[in-house]
């Protein structure tokens, strides 16, 4: 009697094991994401945006790896659009994004996260709101902006990615130019500081997202539309493939942070 007792309690913790194996198996992570960003972000150029944007194509990704579950988005990119447009009190596109996000606001089974890619634009020689931003502008913009995404959504997580290459002739309405890549360039140590001050001061909240889009389209010139500019065909929109290859990359940096 003690030894069929004995095997019947292993059978047991047995069964509860394999019961919780199978339900931490079974969970996923549902995600809602507003993506916070300019013309690339919005898929300007595209034939279908809808369908075919960055955030759609990270939204994809996603759905297609392991552990995770529903994904609903909002693209919340706006042609021509600074780091000066989307700060707070302006009471203009940070609204819009507000908006979007509030849409999630009672579904707390999943997580809230907000993808930004901002930066392009305030490169600019001129022609955008703000422009030229400076590196410590650009950082001080950026940390108003996560300071109210963090009050207004206490338990959001934020995801900032890279902004890409463009090409040093970049001119149609705005003047980008090599000094406006190279201020580009300049934003990205920014970036970094600014990630790791939200280390301390928000644990577990701001994160370093997609770093290696930069190099890719840089090293992919067929990966852009050819937009006939000022000073001769340059680049800046991805195409289709483009943004497929562009939104892959966030998702990655997005499903990194969940810890799967």
């Amino acid at each position: 009697m003690k030894k069929n007792g004995f095997l019947k309690e292993i059978i047991l913790v047995v069964l509860g094991l394999l019961t919780l194996t199978c339900g931490k198996a079974a969970e996923k992570h549902h995600l809602n994401i507003v993506f916070i960003g300019n013309s690339i972000t919005q898929g300007v150029g595209l034939e279908k945006p809808s369908h075919e944007a960055p955030p759609v194509q990270a939204v994809l990704y996603l759905g297609r790896q392991a552990g995770v579950g529903e994904v609903k988005f909002s693209n919340q990119g706006v042609s021509g659009c600074t780091t000066v447009d989307y700060l707070p009190e302006t009471h203009t596109l940070f609204d819009r994004a507000k908006q979007a996000a509030d849409q999630f606001a009672d579904e707390d089974w999943a997580t809230l996260i907000f993808s930004i890619m901002l930066g392009t634009n305030d490169s600019a020689i001129k022609g955008t709101n703000g422009a030229p931003v400076s590196p410590e502008q650009y950082t001080r913009n950026m940390m108003r902006i996560i300071d109210e995404l963090l009050t207004l959504y206490p338990t959001c997580k934020v995801v900032v990615h890279r902004p890409i290459w463009y090409s040093p002739n970049t001119y149609n309405g705005t003047q980008y130019m090599q000094e406006g890549l190279d201020r580009l360039i300049s934003y990205y140590p920014e970036i970094q500081k600014l990630v790791k001050t939200y280390e301390e001061k928000a644990p577990g909240q701001v994160f370093l997202g997609d770093t290696e889009a930069f190099g890719f389209f840089r090293e992919n010139e067929a990966k852009f539309q050819h937009e006939q500019g000022n000073a001769g065909i340059f680049f800046l929109h991805p195409n289709k493939e483009g943004a497929k290859n562009l939104g892959e990359f966030w998702g990655k940096a997005i499903y990194n942070l969940l810890g799967l």
